[in-house]
């Protein structure tokens, strides 16, 4: 699925009505006319309906609603929350076609409730037109007023466009926001759409078409959004003749005393996603206690003069166990020590494999970020939580988490790197712009180990053949899928890392299972 930015929609907009010659008002009659076709749809053929209305454009949809609903019987009510005179352009035409015993101006705060409390609890469906996807300030006065009564009504709400309150870009609730049962935009979906916490807000989204040109919609600039649809055609089917060298050898290099159970989570979610072989390379301090944790896996103890973690001693052996590799992870429970990152960094400066790099790599990374400039690999992967992409790019977590699509677009760019953003909704950014977001997982992955299994996958979608761009799409989106089958059978309260990882292969059989042969 296409989503957009609620900018490059309001220039669709304008280029379709000023360029095209679409007429607004024709856009705006088939904007409500596919908002009263789900309402119909969902609800029934006849009801009660309250339209909150606001005095742009957006409220012009909801007086075509309410027309378009008296017409098939329903009994409307509009409330708007603006002065006659204060409407104009389309929107003012089209409350010209209602008629007058539906029409009510609420321009005063605390009337809303008083005077109109009943209505609304009686409503069979609510619809929310009050602002759309141009809002930019802060919700307050009678429009939260509204707002507020509309959520605690306990009624079904049908949002027009976005949920009012949302910021259509960014997915951030300005001030409060409408917590919509089913939300109906119109072209493309947006960001804000699918972006937290406005995700939380929209339900059940509904993208109708109203007339846009095709041109105008294949040419837009916009973000790749992972459903099972956008991410199916990625995955490959295996040939019947195929044996295990077809399917990469990949090594991890990982673990360290108190956590060998990273290394673990990596090496068996490698083997889980389909590597024909997995080497697991780790400290020989305690590579007898991954010996008992893998049993698919390959594993090779390194030099570590019996400290538990790796340092530059190390070096030599695994530029060895390289050769004849698909692909490469580091990082995963590898320690933080000062010889642990020089490794990190002269591994980056020195294998030009591709590159999976995580955890503590990342912020042995942080210590030295023109490394990754350096790098030899075409190919490199980072796999940043916020926490670690504020340190790597110098900023508070804060601005990370306000600007996620920017922040990782911007270092994938800078650094000619693939940047997975993890978090809800996941970023993906690609060294020469594209973006996509995730839309797979659930809150219930929020617990240790889950970065780990990612790195697995990845690694092996990367030993495997697949390019970093399909590997990050694909490899974050099983992830998540995966997650989400567990969180569907056993529920989200305890699912832990081991859980998502055995639920692997049984997410990709169900993704080639709905896959046209």
């Amino acid at each position: 699925m296409r989503v957009v930015s609620a900018e490059i929609m309001q220039d669709i907009d304008r280029q379709a009505i000023m360029e095209c010659g679409i007429p607004g008002l024709q856009l705006m009659e088939s904007a409500g006319c596919r908002c009263v076709e789900e309402i119909i749809a969902e609800f029934s053929a006849c009801g009660r309906c309250v339209v909150m209305a606001g005095k742009g454009n957006n409220g012009g949809d909801g007086y075509v609603i309410a027309r378009l609903l008296g017409a098939k019987g329903w009994r409307v009510k509009v409330i708007i929350f603006a002065e006659r005179e204060q409407i104009s352009g389309d929107a003012a035409t089209n409350l010209e076609m209602l008629s007058d015993s539906v029409v009510n101006h609420c321009t005063g705060e605390g009337q809303l409730s008083a005077q109109y409390g009943k209505d609304i609890l009686q409503a069979d469906v609510i619809v929310d037109a009050l602002f759309g996807t141009g809002l930019r300030n802060s919700v307050s006065g009678l429009y939260r007023e509204a707002i507020e009564l509309m959520n605690a009504s306990g009624r079904p709400i049908v949002a027009v466009d976005i949920p009012s309150g949302i910021d259509g870009t960014t997915g951030l609730v300005l001030g409060t926001a409408v917590r919509a049962y089913i939300t109906v935009t119109f072209a493309f979906a947006k960001l804000g759409h699918v972006l937290y916490p406005g995700a939380e807000c929209t339900g059940r989204l509904v993208v109708a078409h109203i007339g846009i040109p095709l041109q105008l919609m294949e040419t837009a600039s916009g973000f790749d959004f992972l459903n099972e649809d956008a991410v199916r055609p990625l995955l490959q089917r295996r040939d019947r003749q195929a044996h295990k060298g077809h399917f990469g050898h990949c090594l991890i290099i990982a673990g360290s005393t108190g956590k060998t159970g990273a290394a673990a989570l990596s090496a068996n979610s490698a083997i889980r996603a389909g590597s024909g072989l997995v080497t697991l390379a780790v400290a020989e301090s305690i590579h007898h206690i991954l010996e008992m944790k893998t049993t698919e896996v390959m594993t090779f103890p390194l030099p570590d003069g019996g400290k538990g973690y790796l340092s530059g001693g190390a070096f030599p052996d695994i530029e060895k166990l390289s050769a004849g590799k698909g692909a490469i992870a580091i990082g995963p429970g590898l320690d933080l020590r000062q010889g642990t990152q020089e490794l990190v960094q002269k591994l980056v400066e020195t294998l030009d494999l591709p590159l999976v790099i995580d955890a503590d790599a990342l912020n042995a990374l942080a210590e030295d970020i023109t490394v990754i400039k350096r790098k030899k690999s075409k190919q490199v992967i980072l796999t940043p939580h916020p926490g670690e992409m504020s340190r790597l790019t110098g900023s508070q977590i804060a601005d990370v988490e306000a600007a996620r699509i920017s922040v990782a677009q911007e270092f994938a760019s800078n650094y000619d790197v693939f940047v997975v953003l993890k978090g809800a909704r996941t970023i993906i950014a690609s060294p020469t712009g594209e973006v996509a977001i995730n839309g797979s997982g659930n809150p219930g992955m929020a617990s240790g180990g889950m970065g780990d299994v990612l790195t697995g996958i990845l690694v092996s979608l990367l030993g495997q053949g697949y390019s970093a761009w399909d590997a990050c799409r694909l490899g974050v989106f099983l992830h998540g899928y995966a997650g989400d089958m567990v969180a569907d059978e056993k529920g989200e309260i305890g699912l832990n890392a081991t859980d998502v990882l055995e639920k692997l292969p049984y997410a990709c059989n169900t993704l080639l299972r709905r896959m046209p042969c």
